[in-house]
């Protein structure tokens, strides 16, 4: 099946199903001589692998990762660098009601649609299984990308509750299961999520993603703005329904005179006044915090017994098994994180080949 890898200059491509043997990727266009080693793969694969708290999937992946080409003695070697993952916690008996039924919300229907034939076990290509690759490439990215970049990720609304920007405090986000800002706001997401997971029911979220000391110049104008990159990248994540760079789309509420991103004179060069353009202008980033916002939905997989047909055209009702996230917005932190990172690593190796 076509359409299995992103990016340009720096490309991953993945592969593998939720309930197959095992699942990896291949990092084509890593520069040479990168000191990397699988434990610093193995940090950012941690930080996103299911079953770490109550309000995630108890599914219990080690998500030990394995460098298996492009690498020698501890260093990239310019050829493409492959990584495999061991899927070990299958349960694929939970998914034999809906072998011939269609789950609401779920690409069951359409990949039955579109190839004939489907697998059913956790979503087959279609699970969120799939992003523990990407996070696996998008610590590759960091790399490539240097200390002079930190990429960090929060969740900003769970449901109908919001973060409060005025207690924004990032060092929070390490101090509880949801990669929340807030503290205060936490404790209701505790109350809430623990609600919902009693009820059989799901909540969906919004997540920011963050990345500081983007120098100015990366993307292009027209077809290839490093914004429609990020975009690209955030809604080819499982459940995205929407993405807003900046301000988004409140800016659209905004006057003319208030928009706009005012610019003073500072020792060093321009100076931006704020940043509701996100950190890009015209397709190229501005070297202020590039900031890409995107929200997902409620996990469709719910005890609930839901209306649906099946593959005879038939009416018929399902209620899915297994374990599932009630917020899989939680996990798609470190996701976003991971594909802010691959776009910037591409970008970054695209405008040194053009623009040295």
């Amino acid at each position: 099946m076509a359409g299995n890898s992103f990016g340009h200059l720096f490309r991953v491509t993945t592969w593998g199903e939720s309930h197959g043997p095992e699942i990896g990727c291949v990092v084509d266009g890593v520069p040479p001589r990168i000191a990397i080693t699988e434990a610093d793969i193995q940090h950012w694969m941690d930080r996103r692998k299911p079953g770490q708290s109550r309000f995630t999937t108890q599914r219990k992946e080690p998500d030990q990762v394995q460098i298996v080409s492009g690498w020698f003695e501890g260093h990239t070697t310019g050829t493409p660098l492959a990584m495999v993952v061991k899927n070990v916690d299958q349960r694929s008996k939970d998914y034999g009601d809906i072998a011939v039924k269609y789950r609401p919300g779920h690409a069951d229907y359409t990949y039955d649609a579109k190839y004939g034939i489907r697998d059913h076990r956790g979503g087959g290509r279609s699970s969120a299984r799939e992003t523990a690759m990407r996070v696996a490439a998008g610590a590759v990215a960091r790399k490539v990308l240097g200390d002079g970049i930190t990429i960090r990720g929060a969740v900003t609304q769970i449901g109908p509750h919001c973060v409060d920007r005025e207690k924004w405090d990032w060092a929070q986000i390490e101090n509880n299961p949801f990669w929340c800002p807030d503290q205060e706001m936490a404790g209701t997401w505790e109350s809430f999520l623990d609600g919902v997971r009693k009820q059989g029911s799901s909540a969906g979220a919004v997540i920011e993603i963050v990345a500081s000391g983007v120098p100015v110049g990366l993307g292009s104008p027209i077809y290839d703005k490093i914004d429609s990159d990020l975009a690209r990248a955030m809604m080819t994540i499982n459940a995205v329904k929407g993405v807003e760079i900046g301000d988004g789309f409140g800016l659209a509420a905004e006057p003319g005179e208030t928009a706009a991103d005012e610019m003073t004179m500072g020792n060093d060069g321009p100076r931006f006044l704020s940043n509701k353009s996100g950190g890009v202008l015209g397709g190229i980033s501005t070297g202020q915090d590039l900031v890409v916002r995107f929200a997902v939905k409620p996990t469709s997989s719910i005890l609930h017994e839901r209306q649906t047909v099946d593959s005879d055209g038939n009416d018929t009702t399902v209620q899915v098994k297994g374990r599932h996230d009630p917020c899989v917005g939680i996990r798609a932190v470190p996701v976003g994180e991971a594909m802010m990172a691959c776009v910037l690593a591409d970008h970054l190796l695209r405008h040194k080949a053009q623009c040295g």
